[in-house]
C-alpha cells in the first residue's frame, strides 16, 4: 500500500506542524509525543472517503476493520475512532487495538472505556485542562454502550467551551472528511443529536 509508505513527505509534514505546535504552545510546553499525535492528525486535514460520499476509508483499512466493498484497498466503517487511534498509533502509545474488552476500535465509545480502564477519562466539569493529543468525547451515553463522536485534541484556548481539534469522519465541510474544529463543544458529525463535548481521554506516553 504505497500510500502508507510516504516516510519522507509524512514527517517533512509533521516536523512542520510540531514546530508550530511548539510555538503556540510556548507558555505551557507539551510533551513532544503529545505534539506527535496533533502533528499527525493535522497532516491528514483535507483527506476525503474514496469514493465520495461513502465511508471507505483508510484508516479503517489500516487497522483491517470494515466490510471490503469499496472497490480499492480502503474499507468501508463509520471512522472517527479509527482515525483518532492511527493518530495515537503514529506517536507509538501504548494500546491495543481490537474487538475485546479493554481494547480500542472503531466504536467512538471504545476511547471512553479505555480511558477509564487506565485511569486517565476525564469528565467535563472536573477542571481537567486538556492538552494536545487528548481525545475528546462527544455524546457519550454509557447505559446504552454509545458515543457519537471522538476528535483529536490539537489545543484549548481558557474560557472556551471545547477544544481546538480534528476530526476524523467530520461532517461540516464535507461528506466524511478530516476537518479541523475550534471551541469543538459538540460532535462534528452533521446531526444536531450526537452530543455534546462530554470529557477528554489522556494517551499513555509510549514506553520507549
Amino acid at each position: 500500500m504505497a500510500r502508507w509508505k510516504r516516510a519522507g513527505a509524512f514527517l517533512l509534514a509533521v516536523a512542520g506542524v510540531v514546530a508550530w505546535l511548539a510555538i503556540k504552545d510556548q507558555a505551557s510546553p507539551v510533551p513532544a509525543w503529545r505534539q506527535r499525535i496533533a502533528a499527525a492528525a493535522l497532516s491528514q486535514v483535507g483527506y476525503r472517503t474514496s469514493p465520495p460520499n461513502s465511508y471507505c476509508n483508510q484508516y479503517s483499512a489500516y487497522w483491517g476493520y470494515g466490510l471490503a466493498d469499496c472497490g480499492n484497498h480502503d474499507l468501508d466503517e463509520e471512522w472517527c475512532a479509527d482515525f483518532a487511534a492511527w493518530a495515537w498509533h503514529r506517536a507509538d502509545v501504548p494500546f491495543e487495538y481490537g474487538q475485546q474488552a479493554g481494547q480500542i476500535n472503531s466504536a467512538a465509545i471504545s476511547f471512553y472505556f479505555w480511558g477509564v480502564a487506565h485511569g486517565t477519562w476525564h469528565p467535563i466539569g472536573t477542571g481537567y485542562s486538556p492538552s494536545a493529543g487528548d481525545v475528546a468525547v462527544y455524546g457519550l451515553d454509557v447505559s446504552s454502550d454509545s458515543a457519537g463522536h471522538v476528535a483529536i485534541v490539537t489545543g484549548y484556548q481558557a474560557g472556551d467551551r471545547g477544544p481546538d481539534v480534528v476530526n476524523g469522519d467530520g461532517d461540516r465541510t464535507g461528506f466524511s472528511v478530516v476537518e479541523t474544529g475550534t471551541d469543538q463543544y459538540q460532535a462534528d458529525t452533521g446531526s444536531g443529536n450526537s452530543g455534546p463535548l462530554a470529557g477528554y481521554v489522556a494517551p499513555l506516553p509510549p514506553t520507549s
